[in-house]
């Protein structure tokens, strides 16, 4: 895991100055080691340079061969690459035997070698997580790729003639070449969701490369993958099948060559892990945050019973509420892109990195994959009512429903009905507008136009796959994959999700809902079956609880004057009205008891991003 950077512009001492500035901004991503390279190339029909930067963080060869940017010494061909490349080995063999030599054991150099044999071809042939730059010395062309499902992070921005992508928003920034107007839709999408929907950003210049694209910089982005059809029967095991792809996936999601971790909750996900980790005969640790006696979702009790059963190290890492304001304005500083989410995985990788691990493996993927979320049962029943009601009945119905659900102190549950309400009854924008924490009419008091063009895929079929395929696209890509990402490399730790594994996400993707679906029993009824028989009963069959962090309390008590201040800082920013962000805060900070917490949260994280970046600058 480290960060990429790079520019293509026609002057190039502005090139390199710039770069300089861009590569230590993500020093965070990479502590191990640095390196730039300047490349002739062509943008526009026009000779230019291209500059590569990059940090690294060493995980797989740890020598100076596995330096970038790294240079194929027989070709000229140069490749900057983020991320890990899991079938690396199967790769190396097919091109030792096409007469390929390695002076490395890294996947850099078999992704590097590959790229120069095959081209962007060899793109349909990757399996793992990525984004990289690729320089073909052969025409003087740069590509540039992020891997199908956009578990590592790539952003673009055009300026006057130079093309600029990173791996941090922060590090366009840095630059100093990259206007910083605010995008009044992405702001509108990070409130409307907790989280900014791709492929905008809160900047006007700055866009998020899409998931499974590649670009020859000449050339418009291609696609170059897509979720399987869905198959219209099964005829495999597919428990069976199911727990050998996880198993395959959690070995070689093992390889590396510094400490690995796992994070171990009280869920079916994490525990898998750890057995499948287990059964590999793996020198790994378990960590679990907990939060003590005073919330109930503490799950250190659970896990450490768990490890005990497996055999695994464990350590269990208390937080003290009295630490609460500090640790909260250091994740606000890694934060790249605002974001309500991400704060528990902040604590959990900021345990694992205090401890020296590097490596740390979460269970992240398999709700949206196996059926986790309570979505998956309500989202059909409230379609098929919803198709029920006439177009007319709902729109009138909508505000009335909203203001009784708010006057009922349900101000969180008046959102996502305000906004399906005012919605198609179509069973996709169901499933979205039970994400929302902001309402359209929430949005317009803010100062903001109504959410448009949310990205998700164009899906059919049954009721599971349609959700599963949503949920992949829209939250678990623009919020879980994002922010485990930035929380993450903060720390310096490469984070791991197995259950996304190539093979094993196109395997149970094709799969009809019918095989997955729960009906009535606790969710993810398939992974449970493939689990059976292989981990005790009564972690196959605990319901799903999450891990759930009290920031309600905390941003009303010990955090309270640093949200005031972030909420302040809201309130300036141009594209918002002051005295409705004002007011958001106060009807929350002044109840007493219970009450939604994620639409002023929303606004503070905003705030103290925005504030943050602006004064790293």
């Amino acid at each position: 895991m480290c960060g990429i950077a790079g520019i293509v512009g026609a002057d190039r001492q502005e090139i390199e100055a710039a770069l300089r500035r861009m590569v230590p901004a993500m020093l965070h991503r990479g502590p191990d080691d640095s390196g730039f390279e300047f490349l002739p190339t062509t943008l526009a029909g026009r000779p230019v340079t291209a500059g590569f930067g990059f940090r690294r963080l060493a995980i797989l060869d740890l020598s100076p061969a596995g330096h970038q940017p790294m240079l194929n010494a027989e070709t000229g061909d140069c490749l900057i690459f983020n991320g890990e490349i899991y079938n690396f080995r199967d790769l190396k063999a097919e091109l030792e035997a096409d007469g390929c030599r390695f002076r490395s054991s890294s996947d850099t150099e078999v992704l590097l070698q590959a790229l120069g044999r095959w081209g962007d071809r060899a793109l349909e042939r990757l399996e793992g997580m990525y984004a990289f730059a690729f320089y073909r010395a052969e025409d003087r062309r740069v590509l540039i790729a992020r891997d199908p499902l956009g578990i590592k992070p790539l952003y673009v921005a055009e300026v006057e003639g130079r093309f600029l992508f990173a791996s941090e928003i922060r590090t366009l920034l840095a630059s100093g070449l990259v206007p910083r107007d605010l995008d009044a839709d992405g702001i509108a999408g990070m409130l409307a969701f907790g989280s900014v929907q791709g492929p905008r950003t809160v900047y006007e210049r700055i866009r998020e490369f899409p998931a499974a694209h590649c670009r020859w910089l000449e050339s418009t982005p291609r696609s170059f993958w897509e979720l399987p059809a869905v198959r219209a029967g099964s005829d495999v095991d597919a428990a069976s099948m199911v727990r050998h792809r996880v198993q395959h996936a959690v070995r070689r999601h093992l390889v590396a060559d510094v400490p690995v971790g796992i994070f171990l909750s009280a869920g079916i996900d994490s525990t898998i892990i750890a057995a499948c980790a287990a059964d590999a005969g793996a020198r790994v640790t378990a960590f679990t945050v907990g939060i003590g006696d005073r919330y109930p979702d503490d799950e250190v009790a659970v896990a450490t019973a768990t490890a005990r059963d497996l055999g695994i190290p464990h350590r269990a890492v208390p937080i003290e509420t009295t630490t609460l304001p500090g640790l909260f304005q250091r994740w606000i500083d890694s934060l790249d892109s605002p974001s309500i989410d991400g704060f528990n995985t902040y604590l959990v990788t900021k345990a694992l990195a205090d401890q020296g691990i590097k490596v740390g493996l979460s269970g992240l993927g398999a709700d949206e994959l196996f059926g986790g979320y309570p979505v998956f049962h309500t989202a059909p029943r409230l379609a098929r009512l919803l198709r029920a009601v006439p177009g007319p009945v709902r729109s009138a119905s909508a505000p009335l429903a909203a203001a009784i659900l708010r006057s009922a102190g349900r101000a969180g549950p008046a959102e996502k009905l305000s906004s399906i309400l005012a919605g198609r009854p179509d069973l996709a924008d169901v499933v979205v507008g039970l994400r929302r924490i902001a309402s359209d009419r929430t949005l317009a008091t803010l100062g903001l136009r109504p959410i448009d063009g949310v990205r998700r895929p164009a899906v059919a079929g049954d009721a599971f796959n349609v959700i599963s395929r949503i949920e992949v696209a829209h939250y678990m890509r623009n919020t879980l994959l994002r922010d485990s990402d930035a929380n993450s490399m903060g720390h310096s730790l490469e984070l791991r999700v197995p259950f996304l594994d190539l093979p094993l996400v196109e395997a149970v993707a094709a799969l009809p809902g019918g095989v997955k679906e729960a009906r009535g029993g606790p969710g993810k009824r398939l992974l449970r079956e493939a689990s059976s028989g292989h981990l005790p009963s009564a972690v196959v069959a605990r319901r799903k609880t999450g891990f759930r962090l009290p920031i309600g309390d905390w941003i009303r008590g010990d955090m309270r004057d640093f949200c005031e201040h972030a909420i302040a800082s809201a309130a300036s920013i141009p594209v918002l009205r002051g005295d409705p962000v004002r007011d958001v805060w106060r009807r929350y900070a002044d109840v007493r008891g219970p009450a939604p917490w994620a639409n002023p949260f929303a606004l503070v994280v905003l705030g103290a991003c925005l504030q943050r970046q602006a004064a790293a600058l």
